[in-house]
């Protein structure tokens, strides 16, 4: 009885052991360079306009297959934040103008965390219908968003969406300029494409 039982827990560690070898998890971080991106798209009474940052944080870990050509199992934690004074559109007055508007000195970050995604294969990566919780100005809503992942050639994870929003709903007036003839429509969109790579803990 004793030689089974112990046959058995031999098995089992054999199982997980193998498990564990099979499905690296592997702990991820952005680095704010290289194919880093946040792109924030409004409207106005006058035109249409656009504030960026290559400057974005964040870490991640993902559960990637043990193949020559490595395969995203799972998505286990996700996020990224930036500075909202990083965000620049060319014109002074539009950038002041919407750091007063998201109150930039007391809440001078936008973040996101992710709680939960599903992966299906698409053509050339995955789409991950995620849902995590935004933060802006302060303001927490929890929110779904579809995002295009790919590994690529060195096991780094590019991640691709957009997410469009009222400003309202977060507590943020849409700013406007020039003695309030121009006034920005209270629907943005945020794009990014940002890429994780490897953190020294995780490599």
């Amino acid at each position: 009885m004793r030689t089974h039982l112990t046959s058995l827990l031999f098995l089992l560690c054999c199982t997980l052991w193998l498990s564990a070898v099979g499905h690296a998890q592997t702990g991820y971080e952005l680095r704010g360079e290289g194919d880093t991106s946040m792109r924030v798209l409004g409207s106005s009474t006058l035109h249409d306009w656009e504030m960026e940052t290559a400057n974005v944080t964040g870490d991640a870990v993902f559960v990637l297959a043990d193949a020559t050509e490595p395969a995203l199992e799972a998505i286990k934690n996700l996020s990224f934040a930036l500075r909202v004074e990083d965000l620049k559109s060319g014109n002074k007055g539009l950038d002041n103008n919407a750091y007063d508007a998201l109150q930039a000195e007391e809440y001078p970050r936008i973040a996101y965390q992710l709680t939960s995604a599903t992966l299906s294969p698409q053509a050339k990566g995955q789409l991950a219908k995620t849902r995590g919780r935004l933060t802006i100005a302060g303001t927490t809503r929890d929110i779904e968003m579809d995002v295009f992942v790919v590994v690529n050639a060195d096991a780094s994870v590019t991640c691709k969406g957009s997410y469009s929003l009222s400003m309202t709903d977060y507590d943020v007036t849409p700013p406007s300029f020039m003695l309030g003839v121009m006034k920005t429509g209270d629907v943005i969109t945020l794009h990014f494409s940002v890429t994780y790579e490897k953190s020294s803990e995780g490599a």
